[in-house]
């Protein structure tokens, strides 16, 4: 069933912390008249710049939040998409858009997503310039990007200053939370996404008081017109009004909206205004890690991998996926694992992975066939050679089966772990061409660092963000 917005809750609390949030977070008329001077003349000048060099540019045009003006001040960057005809070669396409960016652009440097793209400045903004192709129908898109006019064009037509307050703010709750963002590290909330649920349902109260009951997966499109081929851990499922063919929530993770929908049901019992008020992050230290650590009996180890020359939107899924084949893996060699995590350093991707014993049991069983079949030959011979590390056996079990008890080669995790890594599946481009430069090493021995500090709040600080705020 289609969700439906419920009644508003009046809450007078509510009413003052949103008022006064809102008045933090809007730009001034002066400030919103000096974006739309700097957009009109950041168009004005690729365009002729386009003129002067011939360059086969449909159209220029700044989109999202700082065409709308649902920014917020302290995270603002002006997205300057440039059109190109849609039988344009992709390479020419990239020359052409990377060379007007550089003609208009102070700095400019260029990045990488799905495709290369600029970043730079113009009259002390920072500006994306991102090539695209001028498409017609927006869900027969050529590139990443060719949607995004038509996300202008379905936005702008409908959003009023009071919805634009609305998306202010729930933009700066979401990013409070921590959720906010739908880049590969953070697996949030987009801004298009947040535009699009603040347009469904009113505003940030509103649309709390429907996820306060959601269960996932939540689906708010229409029955019957979901997007296809859906993953099976989909968290929310939104079709892209102008290609319904596109879930607009496909970034965002279960994890991150069973936050939310929890956050949600926070917020409207007790409203304050430091739910808007994104705190810096505490350093998680080695010493305070290697104290919890004695407190729960368990034991950490720290595999470090180097860092492969990849954007963050690439990078951070080969990432996770090494963590759950570590993880997964040390799990079925015998270790009792409580949990991982992992996070990425200048030159190093750390994987944690924390198991209630360092050491694993010497004995491990093996299951033989029945007797009768041929195989009990090949069985016995193996387990009774003067080399076989049996512990105890070969033995016939109560369920009629032959058995064997073995020693294992290796019972500390760092040592499994240096044993299992060649057969790991840890992403194309994590596995290290030379072995010896994965390094393994319980958490006692592992140098602090940034990206320590981070996975080790992530393993071991684990805590509902709001509880201290609601005390």
């Amino acid at each position: 069933m289609t969700e439906r917005a419920p009644p508003v809750p009046a809450d007078a609390a509510a009413d003052e912390v949103e008022r006064a949030v809102a008045d933090r977070l809007a730009p001034s008329p002066d400030f919103l008249s000096r974006v739309a001077a700097v957009r009109a003349e950041l168009v004005r000048r690729v365009e002729a710049e386009a003129g002067a060099r011939s360059s086969p540019l449909v159209r220029a045009l700044v989109a999202g939040s700082a065409a709308r003006g649902t920014f917020l001040a302290d995270r603002l960057d002006i997205d300057l998409f440039l059109l190109f005809p849609p039988d344009l070669p992709r390479e020419r396409l990239r020359e052409e858009g990377l060379a007007l960016g550089r003609a208009v652009l102070s700095r400019p440097e260029t990045r990488y997503a799905e495709h290369p793209y600029l970043r730079g400045e113009f009259e002390g903004f920072r500006v994306d310039a991102v090539p695209g192709f001028a498409v017609d129908d927006p869900s027969r898109p050529l590139s990443p990007v060719d949607r995004t006019p038509f996300h202008q064009e379905y936005l702008a037509a409908r959003e009023t200053p009071d919805l634009v307050t609305q998306v202010r703010l729930t933009k700066q709750f979401f990013r409070t939370l921590g959720v906010y963002g739908s880049e590969a590290k953070t697996e949030g909330f987009s801004g298009y996404l947040t535009e699009l649920l603040v347009l469904r349902f009113g505003s940030l109260r509103a649309l709390l008081a429907a996820a306060r009951s959601w269960r996932l997966p939540v689906r708010l499109a229409e029955p019957g017109r979901e997007p296809p081929r859906l993953p099976p851990d989909v968290a929310l499922i939104l079709a892209d009004p102008v290609d319904p063919h596109r879930n607009v929530a496909s970034a965002l993770s279960r994890r991150n909206l069973a936050l939310v929908i929890l956050a949600a049901a926070a917020y409207l019992g007790r409203p304050e205004i430091r739910w808007f008020e994104p705190r810096p992050t505490p350093a998680f230290s080695r010493a305070e890690a290697l104290a919890r650590v004695e407190e729960r009996a368990s034991h950490v180890a720290v595999l470090a991998l180097p860092r492969p020359d990849l954007v963050d939107d690439t990078l951070y899924p080969q990432v996770r996926k090494a963590e759950r084949a570590v993880a997964e893996e040390i799990a079925r060699s015998g270790f009792e694992v409580i949990g991982s995590s992992s996070a990425v350093g200048s030159d190093r991707v750390l994987v944690l992975v924390e198991v209630a014993h360092a050491r694993r049991s010497a004995v491990r069983s093996h299951d033989g066939p029945p007797p009768g079949l041929d195989r009990v030959g090949h069985f016995l011979g193996k387990w009774t050679g003067p080399e076989a590390p049996v512990l105890q056996g070969p033995y016939v079990r109560s369920d009629g089966n032959l058995a064997v008890e073995a020693r294992r080669p290796d019972r500390e995790l760092e040592a499994v772990v240096r044993s299992i890594l060649p057969r790991l599946a840890l992403g194309k481009d994590l596995t290290p061409a030379d072995p010896t430069r994965a390094e393994i090493r319980p958490l006692s021995g592992a140098p602090e660092s940034p990206a320590l500090s981070e996975a080790l709040r992530e393993l071991l600080g684990k805590r509902l963000p709001w509880l201290d705020r609601a005390q």
